[in-house]
């Protein structure tokens, strides 16, 4: 980690566990939680739009939870890395039956130029169940890995593995994706970036991606710098009682702006890891 130590992981007296802030090896935060336009975005989250029809996603009317009932257990690993490990409830709307179980294992790292999260999800169903999210018309599409950046994170670009600058990807499959521009901070205007990877033994993959920077749709002074790994992009996915579905990422945040091949080579050097 940097010197600043791990990204915080809030998991008390929030309606689901959240990363915030997330912030460059230079201490440069690029995440917002809380924005006032969309009040139910975190930092960097995992949430499902729809479980049975229940809305664990948006905070208001009748919504689901994600609690943690214990502080996770957190350890050194051998290379200096800080793992921790948390047991979540996805708690339905009458704030009582559980849904789902989550295990989340959280691994922060140093690479070389770069700081990074491995981010394990593991969902076990109580019932049958069926994951879904609202098809896109406008918007929509969206669940899964989620990170909501600094509306002051400006001039951004979203790029995937052909390496055209984009302000929109909508449902495009891809290995990973990156999201760079400029920070306003009080040392001038810094260039940074951050690069969501996901894991070649994750279900559907590669994932179709669901990210904004700046695009007409949500206005000048509108809804940006948002990436989901859309896993439901495509449809519902349907889990029974007792079986696991299981995803793992990695998070990266770098200060610069990185070339293709230096995102390539952050992609390459993790995905032949075993999740």
């Amino acid at each position: 980690m940097s010197d600043r130590g791990p990204w915080p992981y809030v998991w008390s007296g929030a309606p689901r566990p959240f990363v915030h802030p997330v912030f460059t090896p230079a201490g440069r935060v690029l995440s917002v939680d809380a924005p006032p336009d969309h009040p139910w975005h975190h930092g960097l989250w995992f949430a499902v739009k729809y479980v049975n029809g229940d809305n664990f996603w948006e905070e208001y009317d009748a919504f689901g939870l994600v609690r943690q009932s214990v502080a996770p257990t957190v350890e050194t690993l051998a290379d200096g890395a800080s793992r921790s490990r948390s047991e979540l409830a996805w708690i339905r709307p009458d704030g009582e039956t559980v849904v789902l179980r989550e295990t989340l294992t959280l691994t922060h790292r140093d690479l070389r130029d770069a700081t990074a999260l491995d981010w394990d999800v593991t969902l076990r169903p109580e019932v049958d169940v069926v994951l879904d999210r609202s098809p896109f018309t406008t918007w929509g599409g969206y669940g899964g890995l989620t990170l909501r950046g600094r509306p002051d994170w400006h001039d951004t670009t979203l790029r995937v593995a052909d390496g055209v600058d984009r302000q929109r990807l909508l449902g495009e499959p891809a290995s990973w994706c990156a999201l760079d521009g400029w920070l306003a901070e009080p040392d001038g205007d810094q260039p940074v970036g951050v690069a969501l990877l996901d894991h070649p033994t994750n279900p559907g993959h590669p994932v179709p991606w669901y990210a904004s920077t700046r695009a007409e749709t949500y206005g000048s002074e509108g809804w940006s710098n948002f990436v989901n790994a859309a896993f439901l992009w495509d449809g519902p996915r349907s889990v029974s009682a007792g079986d696991e579905l299981r995803f793992h990422y990695r998070f990266v945040a770098h200060d610069g702006l990185w070339p293709l091949d230096r995102l390539a080579a952050a992609w390459d050097e993790w995905r032949m890891t075993d999740p």
